[in-house]
Parts: structure tokens; C-alpha cells; sequence
């Protein structure tokens, strides 16, 4: 097995760990990016982005690029498609399937996934008429009737993406009204494509061998209908990815890496940053913030130790 010491590994390669790594290579410190996939993280498969600061309209894949193509100019050097076995914080050690890994101080990136809801049928129709990612699997919905469940940014502009392929979609919400922004409301609204179905919840995802109805609810009824639709995209929220971490440094109740202002984690030498860690608002700007302020700090701890941590 081989075997590598940076004065820094970043832990994911999506906007905060490739911000963390231009920001740590331009420190000169010693710096790798370790993912377990290749580079770019969620932001990879947006459709565009309209907020990102400097471009009107941008693909999401191509933002990263341009991420990534900075943070190679540095010379960060990058590991993907790493499962990492074990990861030991305190001494610095991470343990993947085709190396170890020494540092003196780590940045956590590793972002955050979906959250499912955690229904019979859901996790049977993954792939056969479940999924999480309308950029990544609409076009297979072209003429057909899905649902999208969820009320924020994410699950109204997912829906509206699905419009140009769907003949129909029902964007199903537990409330009577949205959380996304004003903006983004609007355009839905006016698309005739999209009916809201109002104070509702998913109770059961049913089908063959594909999805071809949903049992839904309203939760102030108590009233069950049967909806057919050809598919459905949960869009509720998102959990941290986390859990390799347990046990080693301050969570908040769902599981979200506690940070200060530097982004500090609980140990030494160890920050995080972007969407896994506690934040009030996950978006491809704070992340890539995040990642610069966590590797100004990182490179300010290394400067403080003398020695290369030995092997545990």
C-alpha cells in the first residue's frame, strides 16, 4: 500500500474542498484532494446557476471546472475515486482502499446528500422510478407524469427543469405554501405544467417493475388518494455525509460537523467546511468561502508544528 504525507488533505472536491485547496496550495503547504468520486460534488450536476457571482447564467459542471483548472495551476494534488476504509482525526490518518494518508491537519468537505423519506417503496424503485437528481435522469420521463416532492429552492427549480421533458408534474408539498424564494415561486406558478398539491405528504411509492402510483395524504384530512405518476424526486432536505466522523468531533442533533468562525472543528488541526458542517445557508458561494477560510486557518496551524505527525 502506498503511503503519502501532505501538510494538508482535503476530504471531498466540491466547491469547499477545491476552494480549500487553491487557498492551501497557494499557502505553500503541502496539499491533496481526496474524493470518492471524481471532482466537482453536487454542484456537477446542476443544470445552470443564475447566483454565483461574475456569471449571469453558468452550468454547474462547467463552474467546477473552472474550480478545478484553478486549483491544478497550484499544484494541489488530487486523489479521486478513493473509498476510504477508516479515518483516525486526532493522529491524522486516512485509510483508503489504495493508500494511507499522513497529515497535519485535515479539511473536511465531504458535503451532504439527500435526505429520503423514508417510505415503503422508496428505496425498492431507486433507479426504477426513484430518484434525486432531475438534471441527471429527466430526460428518461420525456411525456410522462412525475411528482416532486418539497417546498424549498431546490425541489420548486427541479421541478420546473422536469417540465421540459414531463408532460406533467405534481410538486407535492406537507404545507400550504413554499419556502423558495419569491423569484423562483413566480416562474412556477406560471407554468401550466405544474400542479401543486397542497398540505400533503407521500405515504407509499407503488408499482411493477417500475413506479407507477404514489399513496399520498393530507395530513389536515387525513384523506388518501392514489396518484399515478411514472416517477418521483424527493427533494426534503439533505443529511451531512458524515458518519465516518461519529465519535470524534462535536455534531449538532442532525448530525452536522459543529465549527467556530474558522471553521475549527472540536479537534485540532481538523476543520470543516461547506455543506457538511452546521451553516445557516448551504450554497456553491458560502462552500467555496468556507473552503478559503478553513485553509487560511490550516495553513496558520501547520506553520505552527515542527514535525510531520509519525505513523500510528
Amino acid at each position: 500500500m502506498k503511503s503519502y504525507n501532505f501538510d494538508t488533505v482535503i476530504l471531498g472536491g466540491g466547491p469547499a474542498g477545491m476552494s480549500a485547496g487553491l487557498y492551501a496550495a497557494r499557502g505553500a503547504v503541502s496539499a491533496a484532494i481526496i474524493d470518492l468520486t471524481m471532482f466537482g460534488g453536487q454542484p456537477s450536476n446542476y443544470l445552470e446557476l443564475e447566483n454565483y457571482p461574475g456569471f449571469d447564467k453558468i452550468g454547474g459542471y462547467d463552474l467546477m471546472e473552472k474550480f478545478e483548472n484553478q486549483a491544478d495551476k497550484f499544484g494541489i494534488q488530487k486523489f479521486p475515486m478513493q473509498e476510504i476504509v477508516s479515518i483516525d482525526l486526532k493522529n491524522k490518518k486516512i485509510v483508503t482502499r489504495e493508500a494511507e494518508f499522513f497529515a497535519k491537519s485535515i479539511i473536511i468537505a465531504t458535503g451532504a446528500q439527500p435526505m429520503k423519506l423514508g417510505i415503503p417503496g422508496e428505496k425498492e424503485y431507486v433507479g426504477r422510478g426513484v430518484s434525486y437528481c432531475a438534471v441527471c435522469d429527466a430526460a428518461f420521463y420525456k411525456d410522462k407524469v412525475v411528482a416532486v416532492v418539497g417546498g424549498g429552492n431546490s425541489a420548486v427549480e427541479e421541478a420546473m427543469y422536469l417540465t421540459k421533458f414531463a408532460s406533467k408534474v405534481y410538486l407535492i408539498h406537507r404545507r400550504n405554501e413554499l419556502r423558495a424564494d419569491k423569484i423562483i415561486q413566480e416562474r412556477a406558478f406560471k407554468n401550466p405544467k405544474i400542479e401543486f398539491v397542497w398540505d400533503t405528504v407521500v405515504r407509499e411509492i407503488k408499482g411493477d417493475s417500475l413506479v407507477n402510483s404514489l399513496v399520498v395524504e393530507n395530513v389536515k384530512t387525513c384523506a388518501s388518494d392514489l396518484l399515478n405518476v411514472n416517477g418521483i424526486f424527493p427533494y426534503i432536505g439533505i443529511v451531512p455525509n458524515a458518519e465516518q466522523f461519529s465519535g470524534q468531533l462535536a455534531q449538532d442533533a442532525k448530525g452536522f460537523i459543529v465549527t467556530d468562525e474558522k471553521m475549527q472543528t472540536s479537534v485540532e488541526g481538523v476543520f470543516a467546511v461547506g455543506d457538511v458542517r452546521t451553516t445557516p445557508l448551504r450554497q456553491v458561494i458560502t462552500a467555496a468561502a468556507d473552503g478559503a477560510v478553513a485553509a487560511v486557518y490550516a495553513v496558520k496551524y501547520v506553520e505552527t508544528l515542527k514535525d510531520i505527525p509519525q505513523k500510528v
